[in-house]
């Protein structure tokens, strides 16, 4: 396999919020410029780009400022709509007349002149994550949103209302999985709800107006929710149908590596998504494998049975996680067309410090289905949001590194 290390890739002091880019943090992104590039060199003259682990709709909106359509799917209903607010084009007069609607609605509340009780939302452990002020300021907030009736500007608003959850709860910020802080942070944490929420949509009211100056002609998209494990649907996407794919797939499981469930339940809750609690078992590798299954990857199959000799339970969260890959990787192959291009942006994990070959099986699987590996650049992850290391043995203090770098496969079928 061509794999070499192009420093060029690491983009160590390029500005990642650029664009709608700026919208919503969310763990393990793909930085904008990797996605840009990549289109650049493979497809920059294709029409349609399809990203079928779209996370926060990255590859879609550096499709649409190159003037190129974008399909789009993720089973975690946050992610989807973020993808949807980011790359959707809304009239700044239209946005400008809600955002002074809403500027004007907090004056009258904060003043005590509009101060009816609105109705909080109810669901598992909402009083050990926000204080009852705050849960008062939440609801207010999304009882305005639910009033709003353009759907592009709901979506607009939810995203905002989305980081103010988060950064409102009494969760620690730094991590993805939920902890609440603790006792000495909560004793001085008292955030300003509307003043969070305020700040947020006029940052993304500036993303949004960069995007809408560079976009020449806006591209209709579509943000899909079907989960390319059981299948992608030929109504929505024909067999060999896709010149281009560029994409950043998980890292593992999301109980075990990137906890993208936790991240965003208290969002999903709020914004009342059915089954927020369940998003990390339904993702890539969710439900622990119950035997062991050969890949025919020697690399991996190499790997997975060091694990299994130190921890079995471990091998088989990793066989699941590989195994619910192939299958998504055979569904993605189908879709392109001869002659067609794919990026995979991966992270080779350590489990019990063993590390896993994913750039090397993500060829592999691929050339099962008439694909050439053309190359793999190897980057280093300057700003990633995810974490540097962790403790294989459970060992107070004893740390090994997780993911410094990522690898950029690209096949050609």
């Amino acid at each position: 396999m061509k794999k070499y290390t192009d420093n060029s890739w690491d983009f160590k002091t390029a500005d990642t919020k650029v664009f709608t880019h700026c919208f919503h943090n969310y763990p393990a992104m793909m930085i904008p410029q990797i996605a840009g590039r990549l289109i650049d060199r493979l497809g920059k003259k294709n029409d349609v780009l399809f990203d079928p682990y779209c996370g926060t709709g990255t590859s879609v909106v550096e499709a649409n400022l190159r003037g190129i359509s974008g399909i789009a799917t993720d089973i975690n209903p946050l992610a989807r709509l973020i993808t949807k607010a980011k790359s959707t084009v809304i009239p700044l007069q239209v946005l400008d007349f809600y955002l002074k609607d809403f500027n004007d609605f907090i004056f009258h509340f904060k003043f005590g002149l509009k101060n009816c009780k609105v109705e909080e939302p109810n669901f598992p452990n909402i009083d050990f994550w926000f204080t009852p002020q705050v849960k008062q300021h939440l609801a207010r907030i999304k009882n305005y949103i639910d009033k709003i009736e353009d759907e592009n500007v709901v979506a607009f608003f939810k995203v905002a209302f989305s980081e103010t959850i988060r950064e409102s709860s009494l969760t620690k910020n730094s991590e993805f999985k939920l902890v609440r802080m603790k006792d000495e942070q909560l004793r001085k944490f008292s955030p300003d709800v509307f003043a969070i929420f305020e700040r947020k949509i006029f940052r993304n009211r500036n993303g949004l107006k960069n995007f809408i100056e560079q976009v020449k002609a806006h591209k209709k998209n579509q943000i899909c929710d079907f989960d390319t494990i059981n299948e992608i649907p030929k109504k929505i996407i024909k067999e060999e149908s896709i010149d281009l794919i560029v994409t950043s797939p998980p890292y593992g499981d999301s109980r075990t590596t990137v906890a993208y469930g936790q991240f965003s339940r208290l969002s999903n809750q709020w914004l009342g998504l059915e089954y927020a609690s369940q998003v990390d078992n339904n993702l890539m590798g969710g439900r622990r494998a119950k035997s062991y299954e050969k890949f025919g990857v020697k690399e991996l199959d190499k790997q997975i049975e060091k694990i299994g000799n130190k921890d079995e339970k471990r091998a088989l969260d990793v066989i699941s996680f590989y195994h619910d890959y192939k299958i998504s990787i055979s569904n993605v192959a189908k879709t392109i067309k001869p002659g067609g291009s794919i990026a995979y942006v991966v992270g080779n994990r350590r489990v019990k410090d063993e590390e896993l070959p994913t750039d090397i099986t993500t060829a592999k699987f691929f050339e099962q289905h008439n694909f050439r590996h053309i190359e793999t650049i190897i980057r280093n992850i300057p700003s990633k949001r995810m974490p540097k290391e962790n403790s294989p043995t459970n060992v107070t203090g004893a740390k090994n590194t997780t993911m410094n770098c990522e690898y950029i496969v690209v096949l050609k079928k």
